[in-house]
């Protein structure tokens, strides 16, 4: 594989959507602890971190609609814990939409149109030019799987926090765990994609059409 590749990490800016979405989790703790258990004011300081960060982003011109999503998400978990009265379900969203994930990813691989390919190829600006490179549609079929794993791992620790309504260790885990699983996340699928390509083979920036699609223009 080419030496000119950028990483995964490089490509996705996988530091910075982590670390952002730690912050309102800190602040929903803190407020809650803070307040003597206060949900409304646990709540009302993760909206309002949400809102920084989003602003702050927005105003960088990085990732609108991630950092539109990421605000999103905030806000309802505030909503539900909010209407249920349970501090832990701020996090019930998270939980959903890391289990609505594991199986979006492995659908995306079944049906031979891996989410990784569609991200980084979207990235870089390919539209769906990789997939007529069957190697490297393999390969990204391949590292997809770690990212299914990735969720599994998250539903694995946080569900039996969220179950036991442990907020503060739900908070410490998040903030603790999230940026070293996306950090090994990236280098393991970053890794299987390397190890999955030919030798020979150009790189991520380079899809090889089949033969067969050699002499056909698309997308």
């Amino acid at each position: 594989m080419h030496n000119g590749d950028e990483s995964l990490a490089d490509l996705l800016g996988g530091r910075r959507a982590a670390l952002d979405s730690v912050v309102p989790v800190v602040g929903f703790a803190g407020g809650w602890l803070d307040g003597g258990r206060s949900i409304a004011l646990g709540a009302g300081i993760a909206g309002l971190a949400g809102a920084a960060v989003a602003a702050w982003r927005l105003r960088q011109r990085r990732a609108p609609a991630a950092t539109v999503v990421s605000l999103l998400l905030v806000c309802l978990g505030a909503i539900v814990a909010l209407h249920t009265g349970r501090a832990e379900d701020f996090f019930l969203v998270r939980l959903l939409t890391n289990a609505a994930s594991a199986l979006a990813w492995a659908g995306s691989i079944l049906v031979r149109w891996p989410f990784l390919g569609l991200i980084v190829g979207t990235v870089l600006g390919q539209k769906a030019r990789w997939r007529r490179d069957p190697p490297l549609l393999r390969a990204y079929q391949a590292a997809s799987w770690v990212w299914v794993g990735q969720y599994l791992v998250r539903l694995l620790i946080f569900v039996p926090l969220w179950w036991a309504g442990q907020v503060t260790w739900l908070a410490t885990a998040q903030a603790v765990l999230t940026w070293p699983l996306v950090a090994g996340c990236l280098t393991a699928s970053w890794w299987v994609l390397r190890r999955a390509l030919p030798p020979e083979h150009p790189g991520l920036r380079n899809p090889v059409p089949a033969p067969s699609d050699a002499g056909v223009s698309g997308p």
